[in-house]
């Protein structure tokens, strides 16, 4: 399978076929064209000596100097120099492969002004894996992820280091391996290499596919729980969803309905006339995160599509547009809406798990879930962990967005910190998979302890964590089954088996 990049067709689903992948990659032939049909122009302007910033001209508060014909080829090198000012560990290669994908799409578009041997040499680095060692920490997400992205030029350049199977090599010594010398950067290579929002818009692209794996996965674990706690099921017919409006909430409804079709534990014995919120408000609450996480999808997408750069060459009028496309709020913003409502979501998670373990709550389960209580504490400490994570998340979905700081003598002096926004919402999806795990191994040892026949959707995934982790009939040390249980859910196992088994697309 290969990747076609044609600068108008990059969904999410395939920047993960090549960030995670390794999908190979190929640029359509009419991109091509445009690339090159853009650099004919643009050196056409350069041999007329016009003013072009980041061209002919410094960037940032240095847009007033202008370069002669002497300096311009030097200028691209040392702006790759001087930007590549990033600090921290490396970042984890399937962002910096999504963003190297992501670079290369808007260079499709032809109106970046690069030569073609600059997306030849990010397309070739993808192809035979070689992936540039990037800091994770620099970018403020305006002028594009210019520290991270310089990073990846300079590995192009020979110059940085490299990640090849595992390992971390000079660049220089990985370009030699493929048969590549060192990358030598003419005027305006270096701006069309590293000026957009690409790191940012990678990491969120991941994020949000990950995102709606976790979602199935949320719909699964509520369903176990409100069959443990043999819910009253009124509250999740269609009907009232309907009449509300929301996609993502019908949808939810749905889905708990399915999974829990032809429970024995669900529909015997009497009911509450109404149960608590974390239990009845499922569908509003984590509704709203999936329509929340289908916009940012949206936005993103766009993004990746979108011609992201400054200037812009406009190749029929033969003109240049300096703006300002390399802002990254159009993704921040919605990935501030995301984490916040994962961390909404996981607080929803952790309130059912209480109702589990409280004997107070639990319908007639014994205390902690525990099988001779007092003597057994149960689950009782899995729900500090899960508390542990959503303090953190809680900490996490403090807004990045507008923590603008100036920067470049005021020229720069709003900035969307979209990189650390990106960020923090994957570290909120990484403890939001911690507290789902937690509450689905509880929904299972409930479940056991009913000791009735299970619904057709969580009867599948009670047998899939049965596999691996085991009905907690003494105390024993949870670490590893939490763990466990954490990659299970990671593994998409569960969401397969349901959906090919019960023919649904939850």
């Amino acid at each position: 399978m290969t990747v076609v990049i044609d600068g108008k067709t990059l969904t999410i689903d395939k920047v993960v076929e090549v960030a995670r992948n390794n999908t190979n990659i190929s640029v359509s032939g009419k991109s091509w064209e445009k690339i090159n049909s853009c650099r004919e122009m643009l050196e056409e302007k350069i041999n007329n000596h016009e003013i072009m910033y980041g061209i002919t001209t410094g960037i940032g508060e240095f847009s007033e100097v202008t370069l002669d014909p002497d300096q311009t080829k030097e200028f691209q090198k040392l702006l790759i120099y001087s930007h590549a000012a990033g600090i921290g560990k490396p970042m984890d290669p399937e962002i910096v492969r999504g963003a190297m994908c992501g670079r290369i799409n808007v260079h499709s578009k032809g109106y970046s002004g690069g030569r073609k041997e600059i997306t030849e040499y990010l397309i070739e680095a993808l192809n035979q894996n070689l992936t540039p060692v990037v800091c994770e920490k620099g970018s403020v997400g305006a002028c594009g992820d210019l520290s991270p992205m310089s990073q990846i030029a300079l590995s192009l350049m020979g110059e940085g280091e490299m990640i090849v199977e595992g390992e971390i090599i000079d660049s220089k010594e990985a370009l030699n391996a493929i048969g590549l010398k060192p990358l030598e950067l003419e005027a305006r290579d270096g701006l069309a290499l590293i000026n957009g929002s690409n790191v940012l818009t990678a990491l969120a692209a991941i994020t949000l596919h990950d995102a709606q794996k976790w979602m199935k996965l949320h719909d699964i674990a509520a369903a176990m729980t409100l069959e443990a706690l043999m819910a009253n099921m009124k509250p999740y017919d269609k009907r009232i969803h309907e009449l509300r409006g929301f996609s993502g909430s019908q949808i939810i409804a749905n889905n708990l309905n399915i999974l829990t079709e032809d429970s024995e534990i669900l529909f015997s014995g009497g009911k509450k006339v109404q149960d608590a919120y974390s239990m009845r408000s499922t569908p509003q609450v984590a509704g709203t995160l999936r329509d929340s996480i289908n916009y940012a999808i949206t936005q993103v997408e766009i993004e990746l599509n979108g011609v992201g750069d400054n200037p812009i060459f406009l190749t029929k009028e033969k003109d240049v547009l300096t703006g300002a496309n390399f802002q990254g709020t159009p993704i921040a913003l919605p990935m501030e809406m995301v984490g916040t409502g994962l961390s909404m979501v996981a607080v929803l998670s952790e309130r059912r798990m209480n109702r589990l373990t409280n004997p107070a709550l639990s319908v007639g389960l014994p205390p902690f879930l525990a099988e001779k209580p007092g003597l057994h504490s149960g689950m009782m400490l899995s729900q500090y962990t899960a508390d542990a994570l959503i303090a953190e998340t809680r900490i996490l979905s403090h807004p990045a967005a507008n923590q603008s700081i100036p920067a470049a003598a005021d020229q720069e002096d709003f900035v969307s910190m979209g990189l650390t926004t990106s960020q923090k919402t994957k570290q909120i999806l990484d403890n939001c998979y911690g507290v789902l795990a937690i509450e689905m191994m509880a929904a299972a040892q409930a479940l056991d302890m009913r000791k009735k026949g299970m619904g057709k959707g969580t009867s599948i995934a009670h047998q899939i964590i049965r596999e691996s982790v085991d009905y907690l009939e003494e105390d024993r040390p949870l670490y590893n089954d939490h763990n466990k249980m954490v990659e299970i859910l990671k593994s998409e196992r569960i969401i397969n088996e349901i959906e090919s088994e019960l023919n649904i697309k939850l």
